[in-house]
């Protein structure tokens, strides 16, 4: 028993290590999500068209953000090794791709949305119901958008270096450039959306500009820090004299990596279809969406910064050859998920509360709480999940987290969501809770997949 139990549960020591890496992430994240919460009933308070306008535009900057993400997190693998290596060489390298990748991406995302946009708005807006005007919906969207082009390249940017200097055991700056970058959004928000201290009202605009000055700030932190301290950071020395990557290590980057940005993008494209599905309902629909996926990031943020620092630690531990790395990666999927336990039941408990901040209609504040409700009782499957993604992807093996990921949502919550909406009258919140559980097999895939160690591979020396 007690064997059995050492598998699963770490000593002092290893959370220690754990959380000085992943509370900075968390702590980051929170703050950026709950200035978003902010910003989102700033919005939702000028009106629920307005508010499902910058809604629709965000599910479809989604989808970038997490193209990006994708694009990085191969060369990521490689950067987290050469850390526990100590090649500084290596890391510059990788970091290179990253930049490379990140201007090639937010290229292909200008020609998307300039070229699909209003098609791709198109697609939320149904039946509007008694909640929401289609047409004012959409010209808010447009609005909204028409400023948030400007969020790609500096968003792409900061996701390069943040990403780097955590991988390399540096989570305190991005912490910090994050902080101000926030700050910087709730001021602008509360003086451009409601014209205060003599500014315009802007409406949607005005949080448009507040988001794009505070994405500006964070990158120039991270930036100005990261090459003013290269004595902490040593392979910033000489990062722009050339953007030389050796031919051997970019295709082995492009192999591990293309899978991850394909499987980014395919899992993102899938969740806007999810809610474009769920859309079917209504528009009130979209603006309950809106409400309770901004309120279910706010707690989500502890997962998905334990599997960020899962990814770190089991990337290095890898590239170091350490012999119990399979043990460490049971131990952390155990702890992330108790704590998610938790963090669920404490958003379940309070799930009533947060619609009743916003100027929408009854009718959606009750769709908003039932699907928060959803959120929080899968939370738990969720922080499963998330763990495996990184356990699996840490090692390089991308093309079974393409399957585990993508391959997944597009065979199975797609198709459910699409049968569910189209061909029954199922109301939305037993619907929403039907496709979330579809998470339940893809714990038994992941604890498989972890069982058998097949991620557990240093790909420095392949």
């Amino acid at each position: 028993m007690r064997q059995k139990l050492k598998k699963w549960v770490g000593t002092r020591e290893f959370y220690q290590r754990m959380m000085i890496i992943a509370v900075p992430i968390m702590i980051q994240n929170g703050i950026t999500n709950f200035v978003n919460m902010l910003d989102n009933i700033m919005v939702g308070r000028i009106g629920t068209n307005q508010m499902s306008g910058v809604a629709i535009i965000n599910q479809l900057l989604f989808v970038f953000n997490l193209c990006i993400f994708g694009g990085i997190s191969g060369a990521g693998i490689f950067t987290a090794q050469f850390f526990g290596k100590g090649d500084q060489e290596g890391i510059r390298y990788s970091f290179r791709f990253k930049l490379l990748t990140c201007l090639a991406v937010s290229l292909a995302g200008y020609f998307v949305l300039i070229r699909f946009r209003d098609p791709l708005i198109l697609r939320y807006l149904h039946d509007a119901g008694e909640s929401g005007n289609a047409e004012a919906t959409r010209l808010y969207a447009r609005e909204y958008l028409q400023v948030m082009y400007l969020h790609l390249l500096p968003f792409a940017l900061t996701q390069a270096y943040a990403g780097t200097l955590r991988e390399c055991n540096e989570t305190m700056l991005p912490m910090k450039a994050g902080l101000a970058a926030v700050l910087i959004n709730l001021c602008l928000n509360y003086i451009l959306i409601y014209g205060k201290f003599g500014a315009p009202a802007l409406g949607v605009t005005g949080a448009a500009i507040a988001t794009i000055v505070s994405r500006f700030a964070e990158l120039a932190i991270v930036v100005f820090y990261a090459h003013t301290h290269t004595d902490r950071f040593p392979f910033m020395k000489g990062l722009y004299r050339s953007m030389r990557i050796p031919a051997a290590l970019v295709r082995s980057m492009l192999i591990k990596g293309t899978p991850l940005l394909v499987n980014e993008a395919l899992w993102s494209m899938g969740q806007t279809i999810l809610v474009q599905n769920y859309a079917m309902r209504g528009l009130e629909v979209i603006a309950a969406l809106n409400i309770s996926s901004t309120i279910s990031n706010l707690f989500n943020i502890v997962f998905i910064s334990l599997g960020n620092a899962v990814a770190i630690i089991i990337g290095q531990e890898l590239g170091a050859h350490k012999e119990d790395v399979k043990e460490d990666a049971f131990r952390l999927t155990f702890f992330a998920v108790a704590v998610c336990f938790v963090v669920g039941a404490a958003l379940l408990l309070t799930a009533r509360i947060f619609p009743e901040v916003y100027n929408t209609e009854e009718e959606v504040k009750r769709i908003a709480t039932g699907l928060i409700c959803v959120s929080a009782v899968c939370m738990p499957l969720n922080a499963f999940n998330n763990a495996s993604y990184f356990i699996l992807r840490s090692g390089g093996n991308t093309f079974i987290t393409f399957l585990f990921d993508a391959v997944f949502t597009w065979v199975v919550m797609v198709p459910l969501s699409y049968v569910l909406t189209h061909y029954t009258g199922m109301p939305i919140i037993p619907l929403f809770l039907l496709c979330q559980l579809t998470e339940l097999l893809k714990c038994f895939l992941g604890f498989a997949m972890v069982q058998k160690g097949i991620w557990i591979n240093d790909v420095t020396t392949t």
